[in-house]
């Protein structure tokens, strides 16, 4: 699997906590293992960003990432609940 990052998502992933980049690069490892593992609580999305998907990295923040083609995924997105609007 290929992870592209947005420029978007590697400007807000810049700005998160230092523990919090920690927990997103170990939940990006069983993401790239497998992307429904439990731990992740990966789920589609509803209203304007359905035709995304996230995945938790803690309690309090998430990645927004899209399947864009066959073994390819983009991470849109990182942070509190507050990426969902």
């Amino acid at each position: 699997m290929q992870i592209f990052y947005s420029s978007k998502f590697e400007k807000e992933y810049k700005t998160l906590p230092k523990r919090a980049k920690f927990m997103a690069e170990e939940k990006e490892k069983i993401f790239r293992r497998n992307p429904f593992d439990a731990q992740l609580n990966t789920h589609k999305l509803k209203g304007k960003l359905k035709d995304y998907w996230s995945f938790s990295i803690d309690f309090h923040y998430r990645i927004i990432f899209e399947f864009a083609e066959s073994g390819i995924v983009w991470f849109h997105s990182v942070g509190t609940h507050s990426i969902y609007n």
